[in-house]
């Protein structure tokens, strides 16, 4: 796991596709890769307005309640 800590963005991309590759033969690498979306907008803004009435105890009720 330390090795993977001291890579660098590059070398973290490189190693995924390998990874990918080697799990996933190239046409199912590159199937995969299709099927990522990197989303748009300020998640973090998104999720402050969405949650701005909740506490963690109310999310945990909601939870269990199934809704």
């Amino acid at each position: 796991m330390s090795k993977i800590m001291n890579l660098t963005p590059v070398e973290i991309r490189e190693a995924g596709w390998n990874a990918l590759k080697a799990q996933l033969g190239l046409p199912g690498a590159i199937k995969f890769l299709l099927q990522y979306e990197k989303g748009e907008g300020d998640y973090t803004e998104l999720r402050r307005e969405i949650f701005k009435n909740e506490t963690v105890e109310s999310l945990i009720d909601k939870m269990k309640k199934g809704g």
